[in-house]
């Protein structure tokens, strides 16, 4: 562990990350089983960015959302696995202050980008069932790339503001985190410096990301139910609910996981829960999406239909 003298005080530059060494005698098991879903992962969520592209029936505003989700889900894999991965086979997992920040920027960038893009995509399921008239001229190319990009720069900031206070903290040690990844929660409790002003504003983001999103997505949900049960025939009602299922079922494993990781108390005992709960908010999930927007959507089914008869 590399340290500097300041102040007559000892400053940590670099910390370990436990990872999943408590576990030694599976390295080679856990490293397969992660590469594995990495690699699924990536490949899934680009196989279904390509369909979405190349397949002129999925140019809509539902496809555009599911396409950018696709692309988040690559990315916010990619900030932690590559690392998590290499930490397997090395004898000291460690990360430089630096580098914790790099990856907590990039990775709660994308994970506060995917809550946006999750409410965008629930008030565009409202547009579509509740207004399927008007839903054309609601839902245009120039609202949903406003909503993108208003996504994206939004979840960049929310992060930035986070890491640029962590960056004003000092660490006298102990460095070791008992984690896979540099999560800011976990290196709170490093900090040998007041922490308040950090913790407000994880609050406050926590607050204007995490319940705004909720609350659009809920309300939002509300109108597409009271919608659907308006509806008198049994086929137009299971029609109008296959359509809000796969968003439905994603929202819940991300914000449900979310919740247990970030919101409920932590203890000495809760850290290594929290960091299987972490594993599938992380990792698995994004693996799961592709799955979920596919198993359940026809019009998927049908494109891959289609470009399977092109091919074979």
């Amino acid at each position: 562990m590399a340290m500097v003298q300041e102040r007559n005080s000892t400053t940590v530059s670099r910390f370990i990350l436990l990872g999943f060494s408590e576990f030694p005698n599976l390295t080679v098991v856990l490293f397969s089983i992660f590469l594995v879903i990495y690699l699924m992962t990536v490949s899934w969520n680009l196989g279904l960015i390509i369909l979405i592209k190349i397949d002129s029936h999925l140019h809509t505003p539902m496809y555009f959302f599911l396409n950018k989700l696709a692309f988040l889900d690559i990315c916010y894999v990619s900030t932690t696995a590559p690392k998590m991965l290499s930490d397997f086979f090395q004898e000291q997992k460690s990360i430089s202050l630096m580098g914790c920040a790099m990856q907590y920027l990039f990775f709660a960038s994308v994970g506060l980008t995917e809550c946006c893009l999750l409410a965008a995509m629930a008030y565009d399921r409202y547009a579509a069932i509740c207004n399927p008239l008007l839903y054309t001229a609601i839902m245009s190319p120039t609202l949903c790339v406003k909503m993108v990009a208003g996504s994206c720069i939004s979840g960049f900031l929310g992060s930035f503001v986070q890491v640029y206070a962590f960056l004003q903290l000092r660490f006298c040690g102990p460095s070791v985190i008992n984690h896979f990844f540099c999560d800011l929660p976990q290196l709170i409790t490093l900090s040998c410096s007041d922490t308040f002003v950090l913790q407000v504003i994880i609050s406050v983001v926590t607050v204007i990301f995490g319940l705004t999103s909720v609350l659009v997505i809920m309300t939002s949900y509300g109108y597409i139910v009271a919608t659907i049960l308006k509806i008198t025939s049994a086929e137009g009602r299971s029609k109008a609910f296959n359509t809000c299922a796969s968003h439905l079922t994603a929202v819940t494993l991300y914000y449900g996981s979310g919740t247990f990781v970030y919101l409920c108390p932590s203890s000495d005992d809760s850290l290594n829960q929290k960091k299987m709960a972490s594993v599938i908010y992380n990792v698995v999930i994004p693996m799961l999406n592709p799955l979920i927007y596919s198993l359940r959507n026809k019009e998927i089914k049908d494109a891959l239909n289609r470009w399977k008869q092109r091919i074979f």
